[in-house]
């Protein structure tokens, strides 16, 4: 008998052993707080790029393109497809290209074209935030000249010179009205556009936190607009660029100065191939350098500060 209570003891022992092994407090498994602490760490602080996966990836692509097409010019002025008056070689370019940084021409046009360039791009953004800014307020403002700054965005900005020519004469203002009518609808549009993508409920928190229509848009829609903004800035200055090398082009006068687009005009009227290939290179550096030195830093910031993007 006592056997028999002993066993039956052990056997509900044993049987209570797993219930108190359950309702035993688990060990808190670290391994997953520190993957979380690393995937945390290795998003906000994100390993700098090599300086030979710089060279490779940013530097050596544009050099090899570069290369192959001087390579290619040469092979079709060797093989003498085109005269060489319409088509000079890379060195007779090259040339002409040295000889006209050396007598300053190249550093006149380049800063009288930049600085018209930033005079009317300046106008350009003050006119073009206003206009979306009261776009975006105003639906009927939206709906009546809605369409026709769009389609301002897609006229080409040449067909504007003879008029501005004939409102102004050969005077600057002719050159800063090409420059305003091609920049202004792409700034407008691209304002409109962030707007749009900004979600509702960024505006109804604004007024419940109590903030005035400018103090909400200074505060929560503009900076949540911000990418789409910086587009329509970026293409802005595309149409501007464009504008203005169209306006040089053909209101050339001695009383304007020598920008980039007159140099081209005057390697067109003494039929010099080589320095209105000069002038077409020096156009295209200039674009560049501004892409470069100017919006894509400025697009970086932005979506670096967004989370969107981890490079440096």
């Amino acid at each position: 008998m006592p056997s028999d209570l002993s066993g039956s003891v052990r056997t509900r022992a044993d049987v209570d052993q797993p219930r108190d092994a359950e309702l035993a407090p688990v060990a808190p498994d670290r391994s997953v707080e520190a993957g979380l602490d690393a995937l945390d760490t290795a998003a906000s602080a994100p390993a700098r790029r090599r300086p030979w996966r710089t060279l490779t990836h940013s530097v050596l692509p544009p050099v090899v393109f570069l290369a192959a097409l001087v390579a290619v010019w040469q092979l079709v002025h060797v093989a003498g497809l085109k005269p060489s008056y319409a088509l000079p070689g890379p060195a007779d370019v090259a040339a002409t290209f040295w000889e006209t940084v050396t007598d300053g021409r190249a550093m006149e046009a380049i800063w009288t074209s930049i600085s018209r360039g930033g005079i009317g791009f300046a106008m350009s953004l003050v006119i073009g935030t206003l206009l979306g800014l009261a776009m975006w307020a105003s639906t009927w403002l939206r709906a009546a000249i809605g369409p026709i700054v769009s389609g301002l965005q897609s006229l080409p900005s040449v067909a504007w010179v003879p008029a501005a020519i004939i409102w102004f004469q050969l005077t600057d203002a002719a050159i800063y009205t090409v420059v305003l009518l091609g920049a202004v609808p792409s700034i407008a549009n691209g304002l409109l556009t962030g707007f749009k993508q900004v979600p509702p409920l960024f505006d109804r928190v604004g007024r419940v936190l109590g903030l005035g229509g400018f103090s909400r848009i200074r505060l929560v829609l503009l900076p949540a607009a911000l990418p789409g903004y910086l587009g329509g800035l970026r293409q802005g200055w595309a149409f501007a660029w464009r504008s203005l090398m169209a306006a040089e082009l053909i209101t050339y006068s001695p009383s304007l100065g020598q920008g980039l687009g007159q140099l081209l005009n005057i390697g067109r009227e003494l039929s010099q191939m080589s320095l209105v290939i000069t002038a077409i290179a020096l156009i295209l550096l200039v674009g560049v350098a501004i892409e470069l030195l100017v919006f894509a830093p400025l697009e970086r910031g932005v979506l670096r500060r967004r989370g969107l993007t981890t490079d440096r």
